[in-house]
């Protein structure tokens, strides 16, 4: 299955080697090994953390000119991942993204993408100087979330915009739902240009068959994934693959080199080292346990009045193709409260953290650090919040039909380096925004920088306000003033 050896760890090996040295430390960082360190902190942490917490030199290698275990660490992710090449991002997942978009597209050059993305592949369209031409996701109205972007979209916008230079999707979304990525690989590639995908909730997809087919499996060309967010990488931890005709590895490391900073954690990057070897032997194993739990999660939460947690029944509808798992909605609009006065109920009365909410859900991001204590606790606690609720008689209102993606007048980065004036949101009409203005559910922007303001949208943020949805993006955080572009 690999052509190395992935019981290796490169990497912490050579910091393991350090410490063993009992090497004397005339470098930074300047606690010294964690002598300098505030005693309050190293007691909670624990003094190993700071014997590996090194800089720059030929035994640990340098992350900007990979030549050691570093490049040897890297090199094992690829074989992994089955790339041609994978880079460290301790810059997160944002900042591979970034690295990502600027890799393959320049200034003015269009680039497809969801209406959905991640502010980070509008940061990098901004740093880059990209034109974004943008594709509606599937809505899903009865849970009030975007999926993803059909493969007849992807086809329509191309024929539309043949002189695009790469198109991007999700893969899968927040909430666990993958289009038919295959698909679209093959759509793209009859164009002559790459895809790229922002798999930051996918790095463990290509480990189980149960779950929905990796970017690298179908085909696409790069994509950045969380290492940190679903298997056992420390947060910031991620991974930028590349396998590709289109792409330059050697520009792809360029890049990086700009955005990335000269003094890299290697706690971080041991910890990316380890994590893949832990996912290449034992991900199968891991992965059957956790999607075993959450699908039992899954069911238990259907059996209680008032919840709703889907599954499998949404695919087969455009954009919903395959499912992760591991991923857990749990939709409350039948109680009548929204996503965040659950999320609020689970945290402060039953000390429950989920990973987000929105006006009707809330996620449960599962793994195997999970236990069915852990989650029975959380089972619990919905059953009780049911029984207090389900009496009221108050149901949530469907999702409101969003506003058509209006006319840009100037590019993202022309209209975020612009002078800008705040205005009351109702006289900005005829306007170009300056800024994003956003609705949960389901985060599609109704607005982005460089876009001409509609009385659409605006009576569409009016409505928002009056049934509780939560409208954000803009300074003022109440969104009555909105900062347009100074013409």
């Amino acid at each position: 299955m690999y052509r190395l050896d992935q019981n290796e760890t490169p990497l912490f090996d050579a910091l393991m080697e350090y410490v063993n040295r009992g090497t004397v430390p005339f470098h930074v960082p300047g606690h010294k090994k964690g002598i300098g360190m505030d005693e309050e902190f190293k007691n909670f942490i624990g003094e190993n953390p700071f014997k590996i917490d090194v800089t720059v030199f030929k035994l640990v290698d340098s992350l900007h000119h990979p030549t050691g275990p570093i490049k040897k660490a890297q090199e094992l992710a690829a074989d992994a991942y089955g790339s041609d090449a994978a880079f460290f991002s301790i810059h997160g997942t944002s900042g591979a993204i970034q690295a990502m978009v600027m890799s393959v597209v320049s200034s003015g050059d269009k680039i497809i993408i969801p209406r959905n993305v991640h502010k980070s592949i509008t940061a990098g369209i901004i740093l880059s100087g990209a034109v974004p031409v943008f594709m509606q996701p599937e809505l899903d109205k009865q849970v009030g979330i975007a999926h993803g972007v059909a493969p007849e979209t992807v086809k329509k916008t191309l024929e539309d915009h043949p002189d695009a230079k790469a198109v991007l999707i999700i893969n899968p979304t927040y909430y666990g739902v993958a289009t038919d990525i295959k698909k679209i690989v093959d759509i793209v590639h009859s164009y002559d240009i790459p895809l790229i995908v922002d798999e930051a909730h996918g790095p463990h997809l290509g480990f189980n068959g149960e779950l929905p087919t990796s970017a690298m499996q179908a085909g696409a060309d790069i994509c950045a994934q969380s290492t940190h967010k679903i298997i056992g990488a420390l947060t910031q931890c991620s991974l930028l693959q590349v396998r590709s005709k289109y792409i330059d590895p050697t520009r792809v490391q360029q890049i990086l080199n700009l955005l990335q900073t000269t003094s890299p954690s290697y706690i971080l990057m041991a910890s990316l080292d380890c994590a893949r070897r832990q996912i290449a032997l034992n991900g199968k194993e891991l992965l059957d346990k956790t999607i075993d739990l959450c699908n039992y999660v899954r069911e238990e939460i259907n059996r209680i009045p008032g919840f709703y947690c889907f599954g499998t029944e949404i695919l087969g509808k455009p954009g919903a193709y395959a499912l992760d798992p591991t991923k857990i909605t749990i939709t409350c609009r039948d109680l009548g409260i929204t996503g965040y006065e659950l999320d609020m109920i689970l945290c402060n009365k039953y000390h429950i953290q989920m990973e987000l909410s929105d006006l009707y859900n809330v996620l449960a991001v599962g793994s195997f650090g999970d236990t069915k204590e852990s989650y029975d606790k959380l089972l619990t606690a919905l059953r009780e919040i049911s029984q207090e609720y389900s009496s009221k008689g108050k149901v949530k209102p469907d999702f409101i039909d969003i506003p058509d993606i209006p006319e840009r007048a100037i590019i993202p980065r022309d209209a975020f380096n612009s002078k800008k004036v705040s205005i009351p949101l109702k006289q900005s009409i005829g306007k170009v925004s300056g800024e994003f203005l956003l609705a949960y559910p389901p985060g599609i922007p109704l607005l982005c920088p460089g876009e001409i303001i509609t009385k659409e949208i605006i009576d569409y943020v009016e409505e928002l306000k009056q049934v509780g949805l939560y409208v954000q993006g803009t300074e003022d955080p109440k969104v009555e003033n909105i900062k347009i572009v100074q013409q």
